[in-house]
This record gives structure tokens, C-alpha cells and sequence, in this order.
């Protein structure tokens, strides 16, 4: 017996159709591996540590006996003492310091940058020469530089009839001699920078102000810089970053028995006796942190105030 539709009728619903899988294109699965890979490292190597530190903040006890949890206790004894606060003003006032090599990282780049200049590139290599070098060598020649008895600063003092002193072992000089090297030390890297800002300006800008009648000091100010603005923002910012972690020249040219010491320390230095000579773990995880915000905090601001002065073209 066959069934006849009959006229009007609907038809049966049809089946759905099978779901089908997106294929998969071989080039995601590799982006997704080698995104994987830093985004481990960047879990295991900083924000598991980051998270264990803000943990160990808020903790007591010891190595051998174990951690707890505490409360905020290390917190206020950090902030209810005069260190902090006498580490954060030293570091501040290094950093402000060491900033002040970046006008002399220019100048010097600006004169390297001369036109038929010999031996430009054995010049850029000697101002190198202190970045690759290790800083406990270049610690240990200027503390001798420095020294109050027999060092080579106060020989030269003393033969033109400058004031001779103790430089590293004065309160009131100790702070500044250390900031003194730490120019020094950061002037090739400063000067490669500029030096590259300076390859990127157009000459016909120069040319065109040299028409107008402006000189080379009027050049530099009015042409040159503007445009080297990036490089100097750059430069400032590593600048300040190192110069706030800045611990192994005063731990070397100062020394532990320094008297100047106490006067001088910085914020990272103060880490160092809290966490490994006083054995207070939770109170340097504290002191960490700390550090950790006052560098987001400064550059933060650096990057505020750059859309004030400096100049993308």
C-alpha cells in the first residue's frame, strides 16, 4: 500500500546537519606554542615569585622553623622606623644624580657626531669600556681613586692646592662619590643611544638652519634636540630604573664598616642587610616590594610628563 502526500500537506522536517569542526590552520597551534613558552617563563620567573614575596610580606618565622602567616606587621615595623624613609631619600637623590649624566652623554654624542671626525668608532669604544666591564673591578679601582690617604684624587688635589678629604668615608660626600661613578659607568650605554638618535636626524634640517644663519650652538638646541627627544626619554628612564637598584658600587667602595655607611645606603642595600645579613626574610620581602613600587611609581610619572616634551616625528 503506497501513501500519497496529499495537496497542502507539509513535508517531514529534514535531519540537522552534522556539526562540523573548524579546522584548524598548523600555523595557530605554532603561535599558541611559541606563546606558551614566554608566558611560562613569565609565570615561574615573576609572578610566582611576585606572589610568594607578597605573601612572605605579610608572614613571620624563619627558614628552618617555617612561615606563617601574620598580618601586617612587618608592614608598620618598615614605616614606623627612620631607614626607610633615610634608604628612599638616598636613592632618590642617586638617581637624580646619575641623571644628570644624560646632558653630558648628549654633548659628548654631539661632538662624536661631527663631521670628519678620525677615530670616531675608537672613541665610542672607549666610552663603552666601563659598561663592559664588571662593576666590583670598577668599584675597587675608584675606591682606591678615592681613598683619604693615598688616593690618586686627593695626590692631584693636593698638587694644585685643592681641598683634600676622605671621599668615600665622609657622610657628607660619600653619597655623591658613589653617584660620581655611577655617570661614569652609564655613559656608554647613554652614548650609543644618543648616538643612534643622532644618525636618524636629517641632515637638511641642519643645512636649512645653517641657511637661515643659526649657528651650531642654535642648531643643537633648536634642531638636533627636539628631535632627539625619544633617544633622551630612552635614555632616561633606563637611567633612573638602574639607578634605583643601584647596590654593588656602594657595597663595594663604601664597605660594611664604613662609617658613612649609615648616612649612605640605599634602598636596595637596606634589602640586602634586612633579608641576608639579618636573616629577616618577611621584613626584606617588605622592603622588595617597596622598591618595586617606588620603580613603577617614578616611571610612571617619567611616562606621564613625556607627552609634555617629547617629540615623535
Amino acid at each position: 500500500m503506497t501513501l500519497t502526500r496529499t495537496k497542502g500537506s507539509a513535508a517531514p522536517p529534514a535531519p540537522p546537519a552534522p556539526r562540523r569542526r573548524p579546522n584548524r590552520h598548523p600555523d595557530d597551534v605554532w603561535a599558541a606554542i611559541l606563546l606558551a613558552v614566554p608566558f611560562g617563563g613569565l609565570v615561574i620567573f615573576y609572578l610566582w615569585p611576585l606572589l610568594r614575596t607578597v605573601l612572605l610580606s605579610f608572614s613571620e618565622g624563619t627558614a628552618f622553623t617555617g612561615y606563617t602567616l601574620s598580618g601586617p606587621q612587618n608592614w608598620q615595623q618598615l614605616f614606623e622606623g627612620d631607614d626607610i624613609w633615610r634608604a628612599l631619600l638616598n636613592t632618590l637623590v642617586y638617581a637624580a644624580i646619575v641623571l644628570l649624566g644624560v646632558p653630558i652623554a648628549m654633548v659628548v654624542a654631539a661632538l662624536l657626531h661631527q663631521r670628519g671626525l678620525r677615530g670616531r668608532s675608537f672613541y665610542r669604544t672607549l666610552y663603552f669600556v666601563p659598561v663592559v666591564t664588571m662593576p666590583v673591578a670598577v668599584a675597587m679601582v675608584w675606591r682606591y681613586i678615592y681613598n683619604g690617604d693615598f688616593g690618586l684624587l686627593n695626590e692631584v688635589l693636593d698638587s694644585v692646592g685643592g681641598p683634600t678629604r676622605a671621599w668615600v668615608a665622609d657622610p657628607d660626600t660619600a653619597l655623591y662619590a658613589v653617584a660620581a661613578v655611577g655617570i661614569w659607568m652609564a655613559l656608554g650605554t647613554n652614548l650609543i643611544i644618543l648616538a643612534a638618535g643622532l644618525e636618524a636626524v636629517p641632515e637638511t634640517l641642519e643645512e636649512a638652519a645653517m641657511l637661515d644663519g643659526a649657528g651650531p650652538i642654535r642648531r643643537f638646541f633648536s634642531v638636533t634636540v627636539p628631535l632627539l627627544t625619544p633617544s633622551i626619554f630612552l635614555v632616561s628612564v633606563l637611567s633612573v630604573i638602574g639607578s634605583l637598584q643601584m647596590f654593588d658600587l656602594l657595597f663595594i667602595m663604601l664597605g660594611r664598616t664604613n662609617p658613612a655607611l649609615a648616612d649612605s645606603k640605599t634602598i636596595v642595600y637596606l634589602f640586602y642587610e634586612e633579608a641576608f645579613v639579618r636573616n629577616d626574610r618577611p621584613l626584606g620581602a617588605v622592603i622588595a616590594l617597596v622598591t618595586l613600587v617606588v620603580t613603577l611609581a617614578v616611571t610612571a610619572v617619567q611616562f606621564r610628563l613625556q607627552r609634555r616634551w617629547v617629540t615623535y616625528a
